[in-house]
């Protein structure tokens, strides 16, 4: 299920349980072969979907060695393979070269546009796509499984593994016919082609095999729930307490708290003058209901993006 559908599926149940008139948006593409966390917003915290989607992003993603796809994961047809395979110590030795601000090539079946087309279309008509090299960040970048070419391991997903007894097995000169990394990436950055180019530098090629997003923004993974799950408690009626109040996409803004007189100012989008907060972007809130995302520049307060909420939870 990709994002579009996962909205879809949220709207239906919204709509089948006597909410028809709540905006729904996502904070964040998924591809279909991925899996994992998808932020989901709801009426005033849609607003927010453009700041979840600039979000940083950690992926847990497994690079199987020997073949590469078009598409970089199991969906493409293969274009190069290679029988050289890396020793764990050769994998460790190369993931620092991927770490901080690095320059990355976009897969060609990707959703960025080439004189006007998505990308992939054209990949898909069977057009060359040359993409232009983007400047991204890996914040972090470790281990987390290592396979041997000759292993017999249940073929379950890596995240349900014994980390521990994978790791054991592998000895420095053993070849890896596949690893699981986990990767804290910044926006734009494309999982597959992070795998492309760390296979390249292993002198191998690969592609990804598993690929799941354990966290997105400040949302992680086991805070997450199952589309049914929600389905049964709209069932119930039991919709709100699944919901996370608004500011839970800001928790890295501070606070600025308003007066009612202020507040009103705020709604009416008028500038707030004689700040003595520091410049920067704020949550501006009244009590504790959020008011707006105000950025203040040398003592003035502008709005940002306002929130029309009651000043009483209803």
């Amino acid at each position: 299920m990709g994002s579009t559908q996962g909205v879809s599926a949220v709207k239906r149940v919204l709509r089948q349980n006597g909410y028809t008139k709540t905006k729904v948006g996502h904070g964040g593409t998924l591809d279909p072969l991925a899996e994992g966390v998808l932020p989901i917003a709801l009426g005033e915290a849609t607003k927010l979907a453009g700041r979840m989607l600039d979000s940083d992003k950690i992926y847990a993603f497994t690079l199987t060695f020997g073949e590469e796809t078009d598409t970089l994961d199991t969906e493409g047809a293969v274009i190069a393979t290679s029988d050289v395979r890396p020793t764990l110590p050769d994998v460790e030795a190369v993931l620092g070269r991927f770490t901080g601000l690095i320059e990355q090539v976009p897969p060609a079946y990707s959703a960025l546009k080439v004189d006007g087309q998505r990308a992939y279309d054209l990949a898909r008509a069977g057009e060359a796509v040359e993409l232009k090299a983007r400047a991204v960040v890996i914040h972090a970048l470790h281990l987390r499984h290592a396979e041997l070419v000759s292993a017999s391991i249940s073929p379950q997903a890596p995240a349900a593994r014994d980390e521990e007894w994978t790791l054991k097995q592998v000895q420095g000169d053993d070849l890896l016919s596949e690893v699981t990394l986990i990767a804290h990436v910044s926006k734009g950055t494309y999982i597959r082609s992070l795998a492309r180019d760390i296979a390249h530098a292993l002198g191998t090629c690969g592609h990804v095999t598993y690929l799941r997003r354990i966290k997105a923004g400040p949302f992680r993974e086991e805070q997450a729930i199952s589309l049914d799950f929600m389905e049964e408690s709209a069932k119930g009626r039991g919709l709100e307490h699944l919901l996370l109040p608004l500011e839970a996409g800001l928790d890295d803004i501070p606070a600025l708290s308003l007066d009612q007189t202020s507040a009103q100012a705020v709604r009416q989008g008028r500038v707030l003058s004689g700040m003595p907060h520091s410049s920067g972007l704020y949550l501006a809130k009244l009590g504790s209901v959020p008011v707006a995302l105000m950025e203040i520049s040398d003592g003035t307060a502008t709005v940002v993006r306002g929130f029309n909420l009651p000043d009483v939870a209803e």
